[in-house]
């Protein structure tokens, strides 16, 4: 593993996730979720998705974490408006 796959997986999770045999897209969002949530990194998050597709998901386009780490990019290009009075007071 390189030192930018290493810092920005440094527990190994999404690269552990391409070598299990059989892995569901349920599983994959599970892992992804905690690889998500546990890292505190200076580089933006979507960076960080980018860098493991490229690394990863080039050699996997079929691979459940590769369309989980594509659907976690389109999530966040997406922003929606969700309410609340911030939203209705100028």
């Amino acid at each position: 593993m390189t030192d930018l796959m290493t810092a920005i997986d440094p527990r190994g999770l999404i690269r552990d996730s391409y070598v299990i045999e059989g892995i569901t897209a349920g599983e994959c969002r599970s892992i992804f979720l905690d690889w998500a949530l546990f890292d505190d990194h200076e580089m933006a998050q979507a960076d960080r998705i980018k860098a493991l597709l490229d690394h990863y998901g080039e050699a996997a386009p079929d691979h459940p974490m590769t369309i989980v780490m594509r659907a976690g990019l389109e999530d966040q290009a997406q922003p929606k408006r969700r309410g609340g009075r911030k939203g209705r007071v100028e």
